[in-house]
């Protein structure tokens, strides 16, 4: 089986020299990798130029037209089997390919998606980030586990579709704000097959401050709301809970300036639930400091995407 890999860059350069490190580190090669830079100023091409030798790859520059539209770009040009989608700050597991490749030999799939990790070289942050987005103490690990809840969705930063998929639905409708959220619903609503790969890993940096952490969670909160305008019937009641989470604690807060005798009563099982992320992030983490890291990751995914999610429902409802 031979793959295509997509990747849309903007300003990445020293990433995508470690994505494509881990490309030619792969024990399956049957594979090509396209690099669509997406109007950056800061090019990549000088590191691209150096792996031409070592793989199959092919670099295009295009004006900026955001991430969803960089992949149709890469699509119309691939010759893939599978159409592989990568976000410029992943990093991929040498067994990547030959995991992907014996799954769909044996459970052949029309879309499929893996979860993501924190590489032991991450830093302190970025493992924190990690923990808050894939924990099961936070909605960010609903996804990417064998316990996700109905049809699996794939998401953008590490998903695989078949060329079928791509002649049929013709790639991304919309370029950002909850555009593979959008892809992965209509790959569905097609009647196309799906499915998690759970040890078709990436590690995946995300950001690397917990402000830029923060404008991340909130334009997922405020894409969520806008997939809403496409699918209204796609607002499930998981999607609310960081936004009910934050005005729990906007209310919690603000307990003992009204009641300070429930405001006593809710201070244990707050108190808990913060020991409970320390304990469980520190031993995942084999790290105290991480530990104290994960409670404030854990609070800002919770409440940029609950703030995002509020704001922009805000927004729509006086359209």
């Amino acid at each position: 089986m031979f793959f295509s890999v997509i990747i849309p860059v903007y300003n990445r350069p020293r990433e995508v020299d470690e994505l494509l490190e881990s490309l030619n580190r792969q024990t399956y090669q049957n594979f090509e990798t396209l690099i669509i830079e997406d109007g950056s100023e800061e090019r990549c091409k000088k590191v691209a130029d150096r792996y031409s030798n070592q793989l199959d790859l092919h670099y295009f520059y295009k004006e900026n037209s955001g991430q969803g539209f960089s992949r149709n770009f890469g699509f119309e040009r691939a010759s893939g089997d599978y159409l592989v989608v990568f976000d410029s700050d992943c990093i991929i597991p040498s067994h990547y390919f030959e995991t992907v490749n014996q799954y769909l030999q044996h459970h052949p799939v029309d879309a499929y998606g893996g979860p993501d990790r924190a590489h032991e070289n991450f830093t302190p942050v970025q493992k924190a980030i990690s923990y808050a987005m894939t924990s099961p103490l936070t909605t960010g690990g609903i996804r990417g586990n064998k316990r996700h809840a109905g049809t699996f969705h794939p998401r953008s930063f590490n998903m695989g579709i078949s060329r079928e998929v791509y002649k049929e639905t013709g790639g991304y409708r919309i370029t950002r704000m909850g555009e593979d959220i959008e892809f992965s619903i209509r790959i569905i609503k097609a009647g196309f097959t799906t499915a998690l790969i759970e040890d078709a890993f990436v590690y995946h940096k995300r950001r690397t401050s917990l402000s830029q952490f923060f404008k991340q969670l909130h334009f997922f909160g405020r894409a969520r709301i806008n997939i809403s305008r496409f699918y209204p019937s796609e607002i499930k009641a998981v999607h609310t809970l960081p936004a009910l989470f934050t005005i729990g604690l906007l209310s919690f807060v603000s307990l003992p300036l009204w009641n300070a005798e429930l405001f006593s009563l809710l201070c244990t099982p707050f108190f808990l639930f913060l020991a409970l992320l320390f304990v469980h992030a520190a031993y995942k983490n084999k790290s105290i400091y991480i530990g104290v890291l994960s409670i404030a990751t854990t609070f800002i995914q919770l409440t940029a995407y609950g703030i995002g999610f509020l704001t922009e429902w805000w927004v729509k409802l006086r359209e």
